[in-house]
C-alpha cells in the first residue's frame, strides 16, 4: 500500500475525522473510497455526464469547511455608531 501527503486545513481534518469515527470508519478508508471511485469513473466528456468525484468531495470539504467555521450570524453584534449603541440599549423603555 501506497502512503499519500496532502495539505489540509486542521479543522477540516478535524471534522472530517470525527465525521468519519461516527460513521464507524476512518478518514483515510473514506479518503481510499474517494479515490477508488475517481479512478474508476469515465473522464468527463461534457455536460452529460451524472456524477463528478472530485465535485462531491470539493462540495464535502466546503460543508466541513461551514461547520468548523464560526457563524457570523452566531456571533453578537456590536453597534457601531454611538446612535446605533443608544438604540440597541433600548433607552426609550428606560425612559417610560
Amino acid at each position: 500500500m501506497t502512503n499519500l501527503t496532502i495539505s489540509l486545513d486542521d479543522a477540516i481534518v478535524k471534522k472530517a475525522r470525527v465525521r468519519a469515527i461516527q460513521e464507524g470508519t476512518s478518514l483515510s478508508a473514506k479518503v481510499r473510497e474517494f479515490l477508488a471511485a475517481y479512478s474508476q469513473s469515465p473522464l468527463a466528456s461534457g455536460p452529460a455526464q451524472t456524477t463528478d468525484p472530485a465535485g462531491e468531495l470539493l462540495a464535502l470539504m466546503a460543508r466541513v469547511r461551514a461547520e468548523a467555521q464560526p457563524e457570523a450570524s452566531a456571533q453578537p453584534t456590536t453597534p457601531q455608531t454611538l446612535r446605533e449603541q443608544t438604540y440597541a440599549d433600548g433607552f426609550r423603555q428606560q425612559l417610560s
